[in-house]
């Protein structure tokens, strides 16, 4: 009887163990995959950025050539001063 009772409660450990283990394992996934997603976002920020600083100088150029361009009609068409 003696060794059944040995017997259930070495596998108990085992189970314990490896659950324990593998709740561990899954931790640290978690966590490995949340450093990678939150890296991920942090280089879209970064890239978004970058992609408006880009817009906003590239709509300054095309508004700046809008306004010259359209100076130049009020001119060919005999306005004086045309904003």
């Amino acid at each position: 009887m003696v060794e059944v009772w040995a017997a259930v409660a070495g596998a108990s450990v085992g189970v314990a163990s490896a659950g324990l283990t593998g709740m561990n394992r899954q931790s640290q996934q978690g966590r490995d995959s949340l450093i990678r997603l939150t890296t991920a976002v942090d280089n879209l920020a970064s890239r978004l950025d970058v992609l408006h600083a880009d817009i906003r100088t590239r709509d300054q150029e095309i508004f700046a050539r809008l306004a010259n361009l359209e100076q130049s009609v009020a001119r060919l068409e005999g306005h004086s001063n045309r904003n």
